[in-house]
């Protein structure tokens, strides 16, 4: 666990770092902000802000693992039943998820005021943050799917994965901003996203899941409804003004001033990911979306989440983003024995998962580490607080 990932000139980089970030969502400017500032009065300040990061994303895992255990193939909330029936997850434990998630959201939101708090700000804590939220970003909604199962009345698995990659397309682009431009742009959707998630969860924790089933006009249902206000979301708002910010940097001479192929560098690494990820799913001898849509979906967030770190590390430390992620080799060498060998694919598919979440893990525990003996700081405590 003390493995090097971070290059001499990344560190360099690190430390020459000055946060700049814009944030101009409603919700968050004339609610969250001054709801938290009143908040984080109450945090002792012996609390490191990372340690208050960390146990909001453990919260998020916990969600993802009790709707697992409960509802492993989104079918529990399925009307008519599976077959065969699998009972409904009890509401109190979708209230429960419910209010847990608006909890990791709050300490998301008080981390960095935390951090300013006890004049403990710096490039990890903004690194740790982000990279964490890079995989919540994936678990949230793979939870939320729970609430309307992939049989009747809701949108298929396939069209889940469809809106998956759109939620983290969206984030991914806030970053590749970044790298561009210097300042990081939070998105609104972001907000929105977390608070409505938090309300979905609650509401079926008191009403039942049969609220989402109800049909409207033109074949819709609650569920393509949400599907749809995602995608009109992304479409419509997100990708469009990540795009436009890019080229305002461009035009006014206020970003990086990258060439076009330096600028559209990051965006090859995601790309090949979705594009191979994709290209199994289609080709599957053996369905295997279908099969074990959970497991396609936590290889999709862990890729994911590797894939948006390092970005995260080269737009921080200003230096080159990769090309190639280097967990693409194997997963391709992985879709080319699934497809060449069909009695071999689901083997394949849950080693690939395995893999994918053990080089993920030691990425991510290696690149704190070496940050931590880099500045000289322990990942949660705060020096000279008791």
């Amino acid at each position: 666990m003390d493995y090097e990932y971070l290059s001499d000139e990344q560190l360099a980089g690190f430390d020459k770092y000055k946060y700049s970030s814009m944030d101009t969502s409603p919700i968050s400017v004339y609610i969250m902000h001054p709801f938290w500032n009143r908040l984080v009065e109450y945090m002792p300040r012996w609390v490191a802000p990372n340690l208050m990061t960390f146990a909001g994303f453990l919260l998020t895992v916990l969600n993802f693992v009790i709707v697992a255990y409960f509802d492993y193939n989104f079918v529990a909330s399925a009307i008519p039943p599976a077959n065969p029936p699998m009972p409904p997850l009890p509401r109190w434990l979708w209230l429960l998820i419910g209010i847990s998630l608006f909890v990791a959201y709050t300490l998301d939101g008080i981390d960095g005021k935390q951090a300013r708090r006890t004049k403990s700000s710096g490039p990890l804590g903004e690194l740790f943050d982000h990279g964490l939220d890079s995989y919540a970003a994936s678990l949230v909604p793979i939870c939320l799917y729970s609430c309307f199962g992939q049989l009747d009345h809701t949108i298929p698995v396939f069209r889940m994965y469809l809106v998956l990659w759109n939620i983290l397309i969206s984030f991914y682009l806030s970053h590749w901003e970044k790298y561009n431009t210097g300042v990081l742009f939070l998105p609104w959707g972001y907000d929105f996203g977390m608070i409505s998630s938090a309300f979905v969860f609650m509401a079926t924790g008191i009403f039942g899941h049969q609220i989402w089933k109800t049909e409207f006009p033109f074949g819709l249902n609650s569920g393509s409804l949400f599907e749809i206000l995602i995608h009109v979301t992304s479409f419509g708002c997100n990708i469009p003004v990540s795009m436009w910010n890019v080229h305002k940097s461009y035009r006014d001479k206020t970003g990086k001033d990258h060439s076009i192929w330096e600028a559209i560098r990051p965006l090859w690494a995601l790309l090949s990911i979705m594009v191979l990820t994709t290209t199994w799913i289609i080709l599957s001898p053996n369905d295997m979306l279908n099969y074990d849509p959970r497991v396609v979906y936590t290889i999709v967030a862990t890729l994911f989440s590797n894939v948006t770190t390092r970005l995260i590390v080269a737009q921080m430390s200003n230096t080159r983003c990769e090309v190639v992620n280097k967990l693409v080799l194997p997963f391709a060498l992985a879709i080319f024995i699934a497809l060449k060998i069909p009695r071999m694919e689901l083997f394949v598919l849950y080693s690939i998962c395995l893999f994918v979440l053990a080089m993920h893990l030691h990425y991510g525990t290696c690149l704190v580490r070496q940050m931590c003996r880099h500045f000289k700081v322990d990942c949660f405590k705060i020096k000279n607080q008791a």
